[in-house]
């Protein structure tokens, strides 16, 4: 896991809520920026950090939804928090059912906002650790040959060696010496890991 402080990043176009905000958040021990504009952020380039993000609703040129969905087009995983002091049902639906960890009106109570912060960070580190395990698991897969792919597709499809020996046109011996290259390689401990595996990067794939 990396080790950089993550960012609570304050998207708000009221520059007093920004202030208030920075400052609580500062209190409580965290690393902040604050952006008067979706567009401020959008342009930051600061979206493969960790971190997440508390966002105003209502704001000119991008609202809060609209910055949402852009992040979501970008494949973002930054969590995001609103907290608005326009909120109505219709739009917190809509923000949570895009992914959002928490719908806050203003004004806030500060243990209620640091609790939200703390849950969208601690969402954040896993969606950060769980993207560096497939980066691995990927690189594993990769360093396979091009026969060892093979027997792989076939193994987790759950031929047997004399099967596969038959599929590939091989001896049953040197199978067995390709699937045990297989398992070391991609580090499966059991037959169910190394489907396990497999589908993970299955479900990867754009």
């Amino acid at each position: 896991m990396s080790s950089v402080v993550p960012i609570v990043h304050v998207v708000d176009d009221d520059a007093s809520v920004r202030t208030a905000l920075t400052r609580l958040l500062q209190a409580a021990g965290h690393r902040v920026c604050a952006w008067s504009s979706a567009g401020e952020f959008m342009g930051a380039g600061v979206l493969g950090g960790p971190g997440c993000i508390v966002l105003d609703l209502r704001m000119p040129e991008m609202d809060g939804i609209e910055m949402q969905q852009a992040l979501a087009h970008l494949q973002s995983s930054m969590p995001i928090l609103f907290l608005t002091g326009h909120g109505d049902i219709a739009s917190s639906v809509r923000a949570m059912k895009a992914g959002a960890v928490d719908f806050l009106t203003k004004p806030v109570e500060r243990a209620t906002l640091l609790a939200a912060v703390a849950n969208a960070l601690a969402r954040d580190n896993t969606n950060h650790a769980a993207h560096e395990e497939l980066l691995v698991l990927q690189q594993r897969y990769t360093s396979l040959t091009a026969r060892e792919h093979e027997v792989l597709a076939l193994v987790v499809a759950g031929r047997l060696n004399k099967q596969i020996a038959l599929e590939i046109g091989a001896a049953e011996r040197t199978v067995k010496i390709h699937r045990a290259r297989v398992m070391e390689k991609m580090q499966a401990g059991s037959l169910a890991e190394l489907v396990r595996l497999t589908e993970r990067l299955a479900s990867s794939s754009p």
